[in-house]
């Protein structure tokens, strides 16, 4: 990909991804991009660098706009290696460029590649002139790192937030009216997940910080996937909902099953709450990616987990799912555990305590069926599912 332009003297130089299909241990089956920015002015400055691999492409893209020694300084919003490893590339070139990063960045990029550069660290409400424009910095510590900070571009009303507002999403297009919206927001959801859901109540309190701030962008440009500049409302509104955990008429049931009891199981409850109206997903642990059911959950009024009984407690996947889910402490749910056992149960009591544990809303009595589900105990799972239903509307 070649440089674009987002303002004048504004420019994209950074790299697509076209293969990437895991990233966090979750599936990106559409690629990703690491975005890096480009302002010319008196003093010539990149905010943020790409992963290693796309380095020459960086320093191309670079180079098709001005000479690359020409930078005077390097902002690093954050320093995980998709964003940050390329900057000693950066630094053979660009020798006399200053580093500008918070303090934990700082000292998170001196462990990293333990360099002696020029490191300058910044603050919330700090300011660096560079000729015409402003840059005007806001830390955001755990949006999603300790080092992590957004830059505001004054004059052109351009917000650089690094991993807030950014998806998953390799595109020969970079920018929101580029793209179909229905796949954009797909991939928006799915990102803010997987990624930024346990950090819900900084999220709202840095949106109300920007807004404090006078930061009103009229573009956000992320350090992954597409940039927002026909509707950077629709991305910070859609953040606020989800972070303030408001949800649909909608529920997802979650379940792995050994011999066909479970999943048997999993099918009449879904039945039931599908003749409500209600939006409903069902996900066989092994045969689904963990990152689309995060997407389907985060709008999910209930959650309904259902796991066989082995070795006395429930299923290896299901184990992982819930180790997973109750790290990301989603917002705003009801929670259900179901499951089949043959001569000792101990899958939905194990279900139950992580779901108690993480503080979860558990609606009880949980349902049990021993050996396989005749017809009159899958009209006990209907009536389970009927009680969830009930609970949803």
């Amino acid at each position: 990909m070649t440089s674009i332009e987002l303002a004048k003297d504004v420019y994209w130089v950074g790299a697509v991804d076209w293969d990437l299909r895991n990233f966090h241990g979750h599936e990106t089956r559409r690629g990703t991009t690491y975005n890096a920015y480009l302002i010319i002015d008196d003093k010539t400055t990149l905010v943020d660098t790409v992963k290693y691999t796309f380095s020459s492409e960086l320093k191309k893209n670079i180079r098709e706009l001005t000479n690359p020694k020409k930078i005077d300084y390097i902002v690093i919003n954050h320093i995980e290696i998709d964003h940050s490893s390329s900057l000693p590339k950066v630094m053979e070139f660009a020798k006399n460029a200053k580093i500008i990063a918070t303090r934990n960045g700082k000292e998170g990029l001196m462990e990293y590649y333990g360099e002696d550069w020029d490191i300058e660290t910044v603050k919330t409400g700090d300011e660096l002139k560079i000729g015409r424009r402003t840059l005007r910095f806001v830390e955001a510590p755990m949006l999603h790192w300790p080092d992590s900070m957004f830059t505001y571009l004054v004059e052109d009303e351009i917000l650089m937030p690094n991993d807030a507002f950014g998806q998953h999403l390799a595109s020969s297009q970079r920018f929101d009216d580029e793209v179909h919206e229905s796949v954009l927001m797909d991939e928006a959801a799915k990102y803010y997940a997987n990624i930024l859901m346990p950090f819900a109540s900084l999220i709202i309190k840095k949106i109300d910080e920007l807004s404090d701030l006078g930061v009103k962008p009229r573009m956000i440009a992320p350090s992954h996937g597409i940039i927002w500049r026909s509707n950077p409302d629709r991305i910070v509104d859609s953040y606020l909902v989800w972070s303030k955990g408001e949800t649909k008429k909608k529920a997802v049931i979650v379940y792995d099953t050994m011999w066909g009891s479970t999943q048997k199981m999993a099918y009449a409850i879904l039945e039931a709450i599908a003749k409500h109206g209600i939006d409903i997903h069902l996900f066989h642990m092994r045969r689904s990616d963990i990152s689309e059911i995060m997407k389907e959950i985060l709008e999910a009024k209930a959650v309904i987990i259902g796991s066989p009984t082995i070795n006395h407690s429930m299923f290896p996947t299901i184990s992982a799912f819930l180790n997973y889910i109750t790290g990301l402490r989603p917002k705003g749910k009801i929670w259900a555990s179901f499951g089949s056992y043959g001569w000792g149960g101990g899958a939905v009591r194990d279900i139950n305590q992580s779901l108690k544990k993480a503080g979860f809303e558990l609606l009880e009595p949980s349902l049990e069926v021993r050996y396989v589900p005749d017809e009159e105990k899958l009209q006990k799972c209907r009536e389970f599912g009927e009680g969830i239903a009930e609970k949803i509307e």
